[in-house]
């Protein structure tokens, strides 16, 4: 039987364990305002509409940050990509551009396409705007660890934003072995065009693009990830990327798939830039014509990629690689 001692008690103790809630839950909240807080702005690149293309997110002010930091960030948001952008005085960025960091959920990489292209779309929405400038802003330039690219901004006939980097001339490699290559794709080597050839291209990552026959073989493509990385790392490679001109669309000029050893990206600029160049240096695409591509169907994020080159003599340069992008989320992290 309860007495009104054991009521007592049971009280006490209840309002002891509520006034140490109430200290633990206010050193919390103390611990959280002395917090380093940093802003982020969630971007999906190369859509003009939220939820397809590539998620970005992208670190507005990353002052502050360590190298361990930004990695474990990168690896926190487990996208493709994440990006960390560095303020530093007008007078630096007008002369070099806005200093950008871009890292991988493993490491840091010198440039990629649709980190570039959202991170100047976000700078020139959100940081330049916020700066009262009397128009927005024409052009973005990105000081990248591969130097400056500058991201030019237009309105297209939807009223979107409508942004083009223009990537760094590009190299062409090796020329790789149609019947290798079909092996590791298992695929048979007549299901490789010999319109080109499969060929190293970079303008900043290097990628070996392989042009399928027919969309099928895109669509059903099961390569060994293990060779293919084995591959790409004796051959100095990213990845290879894999392109088709069966569309089945006449508004959409390329089909394309970036498929990597843990999954697949919905868009990958970096390699369609070196895609508009080789396709212009074959005489797959004439010299300053746009071409459409569309990535990322077959993982449910198509995006809408649209390229350029421009070949005089045996030289191909002008390379650039458009789309639109939209902004999903902030917030801020603390650490």
């Amino acid at each position: 039987m309860w007495t009104r001692r054991d009521f007592f008690q049971l009280g006490t103790s209840g309002l002891t364990a509520a006034v140490a809630g109430t200290t633990v839950a206010a050193a919390e909240i103390a611990a959280a305002h002395m917090a380093r807080r940093f802003h982020f702005v969630q971007i999906d690149v190369f859509a003009s509409q939220r939820l397809l293309g590539n998620p970005l997110t992208v670190f507005t002010d990353a002052r502050g940050l360590t190298d361990d930091e930004m990695q474990a960030i990168a690896r926190e948001t487990n996208l493709q990509e994440t990006t960390f952008i560095f303020a530093r005085d007008t007078a630096v960025e007008q002369t070099h551009g806005v200093k950008v960091r871009i890292f991988t959920p493993e490491q840091e990489l010198p440039f990629a396409g649709h980190p570039t292209l959202g991170t100047a779309m976000v700078i020139r929405n959100r940081i330049l705007a916020a700066k009262a400038a009397p128009a927005p802003a024409a052009q973005v330039v990105l000081d990248l660890k591969v130097g400056s690219i500058p991201v030019a901004f237009t309105t297209d006939a939807s009223g979107q934003i409508f942004g083009e980097m223009h990537q760094k001339d590009p190299t062409f490699g090796r020329i790789h072995d149609r019947k290798g290559v079909a092996e590791l794709m298992g695929i048979k080597s007549t299901d490789i065009s010999d319109d080109a050839p499969i060929q190293t291209v970079s303008t900043g990552l290097p990628f070996a693009i392989v042009l399928l026959r027919e969309r099928r073989t895109l669509q059903s493509l099961r390569p060994n990830q293990a060779s293919i990385k084995t591959y790409c790392g004796q051959e100095q490679l990213t990845w290879l990327y894999y392109v088709t001109r069966d569309t089945q669309d006449p508004a959409i000029g390329v089909r394309c798939r970036g498929m990597y050893l843990d999954g697949e990206d919905p868009a990958t600029g970096s390699a369609a830039g070196c895609t508009a160049a080789w396709m212009v240096r074959y005489g797959l695409a004439n010299s300053g014509q746009t071409v459409h591509i569309e990535q990322g169907v077959e993982i449910k994020r198509p995006s809408q990629i649209f390229v350029s080159a421009e070949r005089e003599g045996e030289r191909v340069h002008n390379v650039r690689v458009g789309g639109n992008a939209v902004e999903l989320a902030e917030g801020e992290y603390s650490l």
